[in-house]
């Protein structure tokens, strides 16, 4: 074998396993930093021993202590941020992003490459690792046996932390043990027996005793002469520790009987816990010493926080793991110096601290390969992945085998699904929902009842929502879903009613008719897989409903408090010099009705026994007299400060809501403190507003829920006939309506479960189009037959439960912000909203004190924390944006301004055509539109290209993408399946071929990225 380019002749008689190293030689040195620890970190091990964990770094420097004799003292702590102690010596530093010189960065790579350099280490104590490293040191030279003793008293010296003067005075094990035992996310778990365990990051068992000191037996090593005084641990820190954390240990300092320094970096396999070393007790695994002669301090302690800086980096830290000799560790810091940045001197004051940003962008790239030819980024890859990508949506080809797929999907989680709800949010998103979606569905059973003559009215909407939410939050596919009213379906309940009234038919029969054959018509669509078309529904149209849904909440909420202004005047442009003329009496009705005149009778009273003008409010409204005179309203004397306060209610509700959720951002109060007021931000703020309402007593319109379970006309039972007497050839007709409920009916429940099952909501336990529509329509049969309203998923509702249900990390590092985790997915919080709505009909004397305006303010909240998100309106607020001051976002990089215009415009006239729809008499027609959007964005692949699709919206789905894959992974199986039974032929330049045993290699297809991974062991 030649390589030429390098002029290296390899001799036949050299091994094989020499070739292959000295190949890899050639390989490394031809690649550059970033690939070499591409190659390392793609190296797959084994063993556990060399899989990265999170890691705590702490920095001690040598110290004389009062003078007479030294002690190691803790100046510096890493978990993500750089924390100091301050030089008053009392306190941590605010966590601050870490600046490095450049110069220490090279002093730290030249003792790398020149010091003591010890990978995978089997040592129990502290005592066994110094032994160790300093053998390794006097054998290497670097260190004189004459004062090997020196160095390991001070090796072996006294750790002082920071926490020790703080704990000392008080004791906080009770307070530490609480804190910890609240949180399901801490590292480590209070156990019954009075023992703190904690599976990785912690000593196997830490026996609280008397003596204060806790003894772990951990694995992989004894751990008998490990203890840890819990008077020097800070538990409140330690909760901001992740599970499974290991230490790095950072010792640096200068001393007088060195004449150069001594430098050792140790890697310990397993980790072990060393006691006293560590702040914290979480066992270490890293260690880096550097020892030198006096007056330079200051040089040893920037290359300290070199060391320290690099294992938080994402990727030295793998590499540190993964790391097989003193090369690798060369390459990672290599690696890191490529990406570092250089602040000139006379540009920036190093003595500032940098506050750690709000977000960071992830390292993965640095770790992933680029491909060969450099053609196509992993990101624009990434990009074309449909956002639908999932198995929820593909179609089986079976009847009903999408809907048994889905059973199987969510049948494992139905037991976690009432057990993930053991929580205090779940508790805040019941109260907060229950509130928010009781006055909508009392609002439309009125709007319903005025529109079908009280057929349909309030005690129906709420039964029939309680009913079917209840049923739909055990047994959907995505219970986070919340089911409400729509207006389309309202247009239409109008129009029908209207229809039978103009031609003699029973408006509930002919109903109940349209409701089965809508029910019938959903479950075809179940069992024909027709919710896989779902996935031609992109972030185009997702955001154009969801906006629309938004802007008519917020619309609605407002257009509410002015109709307050006809029930409670505003009277304008007054003529004070008359107020004296101003009046309001009783008087007796002109026209007194059947039931009046029964009352009176009932009563033993007349028109002429009353006193109609001596009678108070009350006794006037008992007597159904009537208001005369200009000061009087439509229920009695005009009460001029109703509307102002409910103006009032309305926009301290919505900005007290705003300002309680944000309440976790804040720096006041304890972090639980903090999260408990977010989590209850809206229920916390209807209580308050409920009870500045009633301290203040000025009469606002108050929520009125019925106080008699039983129907609305009593001419009416609880089950309808679906012919009743309608003429037979009625329940044929109706399946020509229920077409179009059914297209309405599908369109609303599934592009609000596209949005709720986006992939940035992290949803674990996957999802159930099939499912949901399954049960939406079967509750609408029932529903029919019941003479109750039809519910679908609620838009602004679901995303609100959404939002009330996010889970975010507890333990992050200090200085760095909460990541988002997920949701958290269960059934229990729609499963209670649900029955509360069902019991409301019994909490009448709570409920009567809500007043509307407060409601409403909710809706404005909801409406507009929905919209935060949205890719849609933060491209409208480029048109009025200069280009130098728009924000950095990622679609700006890869499209040009012009075409991101192009594409907003065409959205924003999408919106309105849907806004002057849903607001005409043309309303029923509204999901029609909606499928519509699908086909216009299919039209704008004409002018946009995919990539640049890729990055303003979602790539629709191509017919031919999966045989493609297919055919790419038949066609790499076929190749292997051509190569030598006993060995891998690789050609490079120069004719040559290098050959690989087959027993070397494993290979990995990836559907991602299209290709092999080949590894050679």
């Amino acid at each position: 074998l030649l390589i030429e380019e390098r002029g290296l002749q390899i001799w036949p008689s050299l091994k094989k396993a020499e070739l292959f190293n000295l190949w890899l030689n050639f390989l490394f040195t031809s690649y550059t930093p970033s690939q070499r620890v591409q190659f390392i970190l793609g190296t797959e091990d084994d063993d556990e021993e060399h899989i990265p964990h999170d890691l705590f770094t702490e920095m001690d420097e040598l110290y004389f202590k009062d003078g007479e004799e030294y002690e190691w003292k803790e100046t510096a702590r890493w978990l993500k941020f750089e924390e100091d102690v301050e030089d008053g010596g009392d306190r941590w530093s605010k966590p601050y992003v870490a600046t490095l010189s450049l110069h220490s960065l090279f002093e730290l790579r030249s003792c790398i490459l020149n010091g003591t350099v010890m990978l995978d280490m089997r040592a129990n104590t502290l005592d066994e690792i110094a032994d160790m490293v300093l053998d390794n040191m006097i054998a290497s030279g670097q260190l004189d046996e004459s004062i090997r003793e020196h160095v390991r008293e001070a090796l072996l010296k006294r750790h002082h932390h920071q926490n020790e003067k703080k704990f000392s005075s008080r004791i906080p094990l009770v307070r530490s043990f609480a804190d910890i035992g609240k949180k399901h996310s801490d590292p480590h778990l209070l156990e019954r027996n009075g023992e703190i365990t904690s599976p990785q990051s912690a000593p196997g068992n830490l026996d609280a005793g008397k003596s204060g000191d806790v003894k772990g037996n951990g694995t992989g090593g004894s751990r008998e002469n490990s203890s840890v005084d819990f008077s020097k641990v800070d538990m409140n820190f330690m909760r901001k520790i992740p599970t499974g954390a290991e230490a790095s240990n950072v010792l640096v300092g200068e001393v007088d009987f060195l004449e150069r320094p001594i430098i050792a970096f140790v890697r310990l396999s397993p980790a072990v816990l060393l006691s006293g070393l560590t702040e914290v007790p979480v066992p270490t695994r890293f260690l880096f010493l550097l020892l030198g002669p006096a007056g330079k301090a200051p040089q040893y302690h920037e290359i300290g926080r070199s060391i320290a800086t690099l294992m938080t980096d994402d990727v030295f830290h793998d590499v540190a793991y993964k790391a097989k000799d003193r090369n690798d560790l060369l390459s990672g810091i290599d690696e890191f110096l490529d990406q570092v940045t250089v602040l000139p001197p006379g540009e920036w004051d190093p003595t500032i601290r940098i506050e750690p940003p709000k977000s960071v962008p992830s390292q993965e790239k640095r770790k992933i390969p680029k491909f060969p030819n450099g053609s196509t980024s992993t990101e624009e890859i990434l990009k074309q992945e449909s956002h639908h990508a999932g198995p929820e949506l593909r179609r089986t080809g079976r009847l009903f085998g999408g809907l048994i797929l889905d059973i199987k999907r969510k049948a494992p989680f139905f037991l976690s699904d009432f057990k993930d709800a053991l929580s205090l949010q779940c508790l805040a998103s019941i109260l907060f929902l229950y509130c928010a979606c009781m006055s909508p569905v009392i609002t439309f059973g009125g709007l319903l009842g005025e529109a079908t003559e009280g057929r349909i009215s309030a005690i129906e909407s709420l039964f029939g929502a309680s009913l079917t939410g209840i049923a739909y939050s055990l047994f959907a596919g995505q219970p986070l879903t919340i089911l409400g009213s729509t207006g389309p379906v309202l247009v239409f309940e109008k129009i029908l009613f209207k229809f039978c009234k103009d031609y003699g038919l029973s408006y509930l029969s002919l109903r109940t008719s349209i409701g089965l054959w809508t029910s019938f018509l959903c479950i075809v669509l179940v069992a024909t897989d027709a919710s896989s078309l779902v996935c031609y529904i992109t972030r185009f149209t997702e955001e154009a409903f969801a906006a629309l849904i938004c802007i008519i909440f917020i619309y609605e909420a407002l257009e509410k408090l002015f109709h307050l202004g006809e029930l409670y005047a505003f009277n304008m442009h007054n003529d004070l010099d008359k107020l004296t003329l101003y009046s309001c009496v009783c008087s007796e009705p002109q026209n007194p009705s059947n039931e009046t005149l029964q009352m009176w009778l009932k009563t033993n009273t007349s028109m002429d026994t009353i006193t109609w003008t001596n009678l108070t409010v009350s006794e006037c409204k008992k007597f159904h007299g009537v208001f005369l005179g200009s000061a009087c309203g439509h229920h009695g004397p005009y009460i001029p400060d109703v509307l102002f306060w409910s103006v009032i209610l309305f926009f301290t509700t919505f900005f007290l809501s705003s300002f309680l959720k944000q309440f976790k951002t804040k720096r006041y109060f304890p972090t639980k403190v903090r999260s408990t007021i977010s989590d209850f931000a809206v229920f916390l703020t209807i209580v308050i507003m409920v009870l500045i309402d009633w301290l203040v007593g000025v009469p606002s319109a108050k929520l009125h829920v019925p106080e008699k379970f039983e129907p609305t006309l009593n001419d009416r039972g609880w089950l309808i006939d679906p012919l009743g007497s309608n003429p037979w050839w009625t329940l044929l007709v109706a399946a020509f309506p229920a077409l179009l409920c059914t297209i309405l009916i599908f369109m609303d429940q599934q592009i609000t479960a596209v949005i709720i099952n986006r992939k940035e909501h992290k949803l674990k336990k996957g999802c159930g189009y099939h499912l949901d529509l399954l049960m939406v329509g079967v509750m609408l049969g029932i529903c029919s037959i019941m003479g109750l309203p039809w519910f679908v998923a609620a838009t602004v509702l679901s995303i609100s439960h959404v939002n009330s249900l996010k889970v975010e990390s507890e333990c992050s590092a200090p200085g760095e912000q909460p990541k988002f985790l997920g949701i958290r997915e269960q059934r229990v919080t729609g499963l209670m909203i649900f029955v509360l709505m069902g019991l409301s009909v019994f909490m009448t004397s709570v409920l009567k004190f809500i007043p509307m305006p407060v409601l409403y303010g909710v809706f404005l909240y909801m409406g507009a924390s929905s919209l935060r998100g949205i890719q849609f309106f933060d491209r409208i607020k480029l048109f009025g944006m200069p280009a130098k001051h728009q924000p950095d976002l990622i679609y700006l990089r890869y499209v040009p301004l012009w075409k991101v215009h192009v594409f907003t415009v065409v959205q924003l006239t999408c919106l309105v055509l849907l806004w002057v729809i849903k607001a005409s008499a043309a309303a029923v027609v509204f999901p029609m539109m909606v499928l519509a959007l699908v086909f216009i964005r299919k039209l704008m692949d004409l002018c946009f290209t995919k990539r640049e699709l890729s990055w303003l919206d979602d790539l629709m789905p191509e017919s031919k993408k999966k045989k493609e894959d297919d055919k790419k992974k038949k066609e790499a199986e076929r190749m292997l399946q051509t190569v030598d039974s006993e060995t891998v032929h690789l050609p490079y330049e120069g004719g040559n071929v290098l050959q690989i045993p087959v027993k070397a290699l494993k290979y990995r297809y990836d559907t991602t990225y299209c290709f092999f991974e080949i590894w050679v062991f």
